[in-house]
C-alpha cells in the first residue's frame, strides 16, 4: 500500500490515521501534555489508538485536567499521569524509577516538554534554565528509559522510537558544548540560549541513535511556528517579540514570521516521527511537515563529533555514564 505525502497543512489526527495499525498495542511516553500545547494534542490524538499513554508534566492539576480532557473524549483512553520537573535531575531521576517500575513495555518515548525563550535563571542543579529543562532533562530521562525501550523491542519484535520536539531555530547559533555546565549571565541572549538547546536536541537523537546501533531508533523535528502556551508567557514574549516572531501586543507576527501552523498541523510532525514507517531506514533524521527533511539540518547540529562531545559533557553534568 503507497503511503500518502504529509504537507505543512496534514494534521495530527491525519497521520494518525494512516498509522493506526503501527499505533495499536503501543505504549507511548509523552512529556509536556498540558491543554493547548502539541504535546496534548499529540496525546489526545494516539488515545484514540495506543494502548498506554503516559503524561508526564511538573503540574499535578494540569496534569489531570489533560487526562480528563483525554478521556471524555475518548472513553477508552487509558491514561497514566507521571510527576516530572525536566528542570531537576532528581525529579527525572525519581520519575524515570517511577516509569521503569511499572511492568508495561515503554515502546515509544516522546520528549516533546521544552521551556522558551526567557530571561537568565539558574536550575536546582545550577544550569541555565533552558539548558537544564529542554536538553539535560530529557536527556537524562531518555537514558535512563533505554533499558525498558529496549526490552519492549525484544518483547514484540518492533523497534523502540525516541522523538526530540526541536526547532528551527537550532541553526541561529553553534553551541559551545563547553560553556553547558557553567552558565554565565553575561553571556545570556535568550534567543541564542533557546537555540543552543534546540541544536542539542537535533545532535541528541544522532548520538543516540549511533550509539544504539540499530536498536533504537531516535528523531527530531521542528513543529513548525505555533502559537503554544510556551510563546503566550510573559517571561518569554520579550524576545520573540525582538525577534519578530510575534508582534508587539504578543501575537504571531504574520507579517514578519510566515507559515504560522495550528496545533493539529504542528503535532502532526511529532506524530510521523514516533510511527511513520517510512524513517526505519533513517535513524537520526530531521523532520518538518511530517517528512525526513534532513536537508535543513545546520552543519554545526550534524557535526559527529559535536554530538559525542555533547554526549559526554551531558553525561558529566548528570554524573553518570550510558552505554547502550
Amino acid at each position: 500500500m503507497s503511503l500518502p505525502t504529509f504537507t505543512s497543512t496534514t494534521t495530527a489526527e491525519e497521520v494518525a490515521s494512516v498509522f493506526a495499525e503501527e499505533i495499536k498495542g503501543r505504549n507511548v511516553l509523552i512529556t509536556g501534555t498540558t491543554i493547548g500545547g502539541m504535546g496534548f494534542e499529540t496525546a489526545r490524538v494516539l488515545a484514540k489508538y495506543a494502548n498506554l499513554l503516559f503524561l508526564a508534566g511538573y503540574n499535578s492539576e494540569r496534569l489531570r485536567l489533560s487526562e480528563e480532557a483525554i478521556k471524555q473524549e475518548t472513553l477508552s483512553a487509558n491514561v497514566r499521569t507521571v510527576t516530572l520537573d525536566l528542570s531537576s535531575i532528581a525529579s527525572v531521576r525519581a520519575a524515570a524509577q517511577e516509569i521503569n517500575a511499572y511492568p508495561e513495555p515503554l515502546h515509544v518515548l516522546i520528549n516533546n516538554a521544552a521551556t522558551g525563550a526567557g530571561t537568565f535563571v539558574l536550575s536546582p542543579d545550577g544550569l541555565e534554565m533552558g539548558m537544564a529543562t529542554n536538553h539535560v532533562g530529557p536527556f537524562l530521562l531518555t537514558n535512563l528509559l533505554v533499558p525498558k525501550l529496549l526490552a519492549s523491542s525484544a518483547a514484540d519484535c518492533a523497534k523502540p522510537r525516541v522523538v526530540f520536539t526541536a526547532s528551527e531555530a537550532h541553526a541561529l547559533h553553534p553551541l559551545d558544548v563547553t560553556a553547558l555546565a557553567h552558565p554565565e549571565p553575561e553571556n545570556h541572549i535568550p534567543m541564542l540560549a533557546y537555540a543552543h538547546s534546540k541544536a542539542a536536541n537535533v545532535l541528541t537523537a544522532l548520538e543516540l541513535s549511533k550509539r544504539a546501533k540499530g536498536r533504537i531508533n531516535a528523531y527530531s523535528l521542528h513543529p513548525g511556528s505555533v502559537f503554544t502556551n510556551a510563546l503566550k508567557k510573559k517571561e518569554n514574549q520579550p524576545a520573540l517579540i525582538a525577534a519578530g516572531v510575534l508582534t508587539s501586543d504578543g501575537l504571531p507576527n504574520t507579517e514578519k514570521h510566515q507559515g504560522w501552523k495550528t496545533l493539529p498541523q504542528g503535532a502532526a510532525t511529532i506524530v510521523a516521527a514516533a510511527f511513520d514507517t517510512r524513517l526505519e531506514a533513517s535513524p537520526g533524521a530531521y523532520l518538518c511537515d511530517a517528512a525526513e527533511a534532513n536537508d535543513k539540518v545546520a552543519p554545526h547540529a550534524s557535526d559527529p563529533a559535536t554530538a559525542a562531545a555533547l554526549w559526554a559533557a551531558t553525561e558529566e553534568i548528570v554524573g553518570e555514564k550510558f552505554v547502550l
